[in-house]
């Protein structure tokens, strides 16, 4: 029979006052509320003086906008291209940044689409975007504009439970006082808090650089202070008897000590001489700096871990070791990247691209729609050579089996090359002057005729007559 016993989740001896709640010092050691996210000037005084705080910012924005997306399923591949050319002139990929950015800096950002001749606080419904009329857009961080705490969606969803509207404060960039529907923003989140939290912040989130804050001001201390030690790291002493009598008494004897010390300083060098009173000492002491570097780099990983970007990333640090090139770092911080994508962009970029579809080409995007982040990994030249190599003898070989046309062809491999880097000198010209029929397949089967399939050969004495096709031969 098995007997159940308590134990405790902690270990504790009494005696030794060790453990958490033996009566030592580590027992007044707790947790506290920093609320740095609501102190905007604190966070705006740390982001623009503090290169780490910086990184801390930029370095995820960036790698989650740097590469874009890899669009398919369209019609025409040329629609790609229109839509990515729309993207670039409206710099889409520039405000998503900067949401992203504020976003981790503030706590909280959004992102409105600016449609021409729509009312912003009315729900967003893609298939009324008219010719041209979206016009890219505008970034408001938390600080810009006031979520309707009362006023929440109530429709079952995703977005159940989150504010319904968001009122533009009057000093903000555009906008100026008006209320924007949620279906309208893409709204980006730092870190997201607890229900009652999130009631705290007024149903925003938290700034990264809140969790950091400890751990910030002891690397910069540290550097700071090993950066001031080398003041210190070459000092000179100077022994003079009856020097407290000398500068009591002042007058002559004094001056000349002064005199003394100021010819001293001019001429000790390495070729000249130090004249002193054979009872005075002359010493040099220096600074020993072991141990800095490594105290500075266990600091320096204990920000890389919390923010789970890799040192090479954030420090601009080569990986220590043999053998260590941190690809390994690189990769588990991409799949991190690509996860935030995931999570936080796909959903809204979605809608964005259907803003754009029915903007640019003036059409919804068509059911096999899809999309996919491209990856942050850049391959070589003799890897891209590699990956054309094959790209080029699978599309001919498609040509040749009658399976694709050579118009189709020439627009696979021109969209290649955003991997490839080359066949991006394929013209539109060249693409509609080719053929759009595809070529006649040179075998569909490898089976061999039957006797009865074949005609009489001249062997036998009649003439080489074509077998009639029967209703089965077609059908075949």
């Amino acid at each position: 029979m098995n007997i159940l016993k308590r134990t405790a989740d902690s270990f504790q001896n009494f005696a030794a006052r060790v453990g958490l709640g033996a009566g030592n010092q580590h027992d007044e050691s707790t947790y506290g509320f920093n609320f740095l996210s609501r102190n905007r000037l604190k966070l705006e005084a740390m982001y623009r003086s503090s290169w780490v705080v910086g990184q801390a910012i930029d370095v995820v924005a960036d790698d989650m906008t740097r590469e874009g997306i890899n669009i398919r399923g369209l019609d025409d591949p040329g629609e790609v291209e229109i839509i990515n050319d729309t993207m670039d002139q409206l710099e889409i990929w520039d405000r998503l940044n900067e949401t992203i950015k504020w976003g981790r800096l503030y706590g909280g950002a959004l992102a409105v689409m600016l449609i021409d001749g729509q009312d912003a606080s009315t729900p967003l419904n893609p298939k009324t975007v008219g010719k041209d009329q979206f016009k890219g857009l505008l970034v408001l961080d938390r600080w810009m504009a006031q979520p309707t705490l009362q006023d929440l969606v109530t429709e079952h969803g995703p977005h159940y439970g989150k504010p319904k509207y968001y009122d533009v404060f009057s000093d903000s960039v555009g906008l100026c006082n008006e209320r924007v529907h949620y279906s309208r923003v893409i709204r980006i989140d730092g870190v997201k808090l607890p229900y009652w939290q999130s009631i705290a912040e007024n149903l925003w989130g938290q700034s990264v650089i809140e969790r950091l804050e400890d751990r910030l001001t002891i690397f910069d201390s540290a550097t700071l202070g090993a950066g001031q030690l080398v003041y210190k790291a070459h000092l000179r002493t100077y022994k003079v008897e009856g020097l407290r009598s000398i500068i009591a008494t002042g007058g002559r004897a004094f001056e000349g000590l002064v005199k003394q010390i100021q010819q001293i300083r001019m001429w000790q060098s390495n070729e000249g001489l130090t004249l002193m009173d054979s009872k005075d000492e002359f010493a040099t002491h220096q600074y020993s700096f072991a141990g800095l570097d490594n105290i500075l780099m266990q600091f320096g990983q204990q920000l890389s871990g919390a923010l789970g970007i890799p040192l090479v990333k954030l420090f601009g640090q080569a990986p220590a070791g043999l053998n260590s090139t941190g690809e390994s770092d690189l990769s588990n911080y991409y799949d991190g990247i690509n996860q935030s994508q995931e999570g936080r962009l796909r959903t809204p970029l979605n809608t964005l691209l259907q803003v754009i579809s029915m903007s640019t080409l003036g059409k919804p995007l068509p059911s096999s729609f899809k999309f996919d982040f491209a990856s942050l990994w850049q391959i070589d030249d003799e890897t891209k050579a590699s990956v054309a190599d094959k790209v080029s003898t699978a599309v001919a070989r498609t040509v040749e089996d009658g399976l694709i046309s050579r118009k189709t062809a020439l627009k696979e491999l021109r969209q290649s090359s955003e991997i490839t880097g080359i066949f991006s000198h394929i013209t539109d010209e060249e693409i509609d002057q080719a053929d759009d029929d595809p070529p006649p397949p040179s075998e569909m089967t490898n089976e061999k005729p039957t006797d009865a399939d074949q005609s009489p050969s001249s062997e036998e004495g009649g003439d080489t007559v074509q077998p009639t096709a029967s209703k089965d031969s077609v059908l075949h």
